[in-house]
C-alpha cells in the first residue's frame, strides 16, 4: 500500500504564510500529478493545486499567486507553500497523488490515486 502523511497545518494568522509538506511512502511505482485539496466546513472538496512529473503547476484562482506548490521527486515529497494567507482559506488541507500500477495479470497499466487524511489551517484575523 501507499501511504501519505501530511504536516504543516494549525493556526496561522490572517497575513501570514505557512507551509504544509506531505510525505509518500510505500508500494511506489511512478508519480505522476501531486496535488493539495482542501475542504472548508460545509462545503464540497475543491482543487488547489498540483504539479506534474515534469513541474508544471497549476492553480485554483483563489490561491493562484499566493499559494506555491513544489515537489522533491528523489524524496517523494510534495509542499504547498501558504502566503497571505486569508480568513477563507481555513480548511482541512489533504494530499494526492496519483501513480501508475500494473493491473493484475496483464501487461497494462492504470492511474491509482492514493490520499492523506488531511492537515487542519485554522486562520485567526
Amino acid at each position: 500500500q501507499v501511504q501519505l502523511v501530511e504536516s504543516g497545518g494549525g493556526r496561522v494568522s490572517s497575513g501570514a504564510s505557512v507551509t504544509l509538506s506531505c510525505v509518500v511512502s510505500g508500494r511506489i511505482t511512478k508519480i505522476h500529478g501531486m496535488s493539495w485539496y482542501r475542504q472548508a466546513p460545509g462545503q464540497e472538496r475543491e482543487l488547489v493545486a498540483t504539479i506534474s512529473r515534469g513541474g508544471t503547476a497549476q492553480y485554483a484562482d483563489s490561491v493562484k499567486g499566493r499559494f506555491t506548490i513544489t515537489r522533491d521527486s528523489a524524496e517523494n515529497t510534495v509542499h504547498l507553500q501558504m502566503d497571505d494567507v486569508k480568513p477563507e482559506d481555513k480548511a482541512v488541507y489533504s494530499c494526492n497523488i496519483e501513480q501508475t500500477e500494473l493491473i493484475p495479470g496483464t501487461s497494462f497499466s492504470e492511474f491509482v490515486d492514493y490520499w492523506g487524511k488531511g492537515t487542519h489551517v485554522t486562520v485567526s484575523s
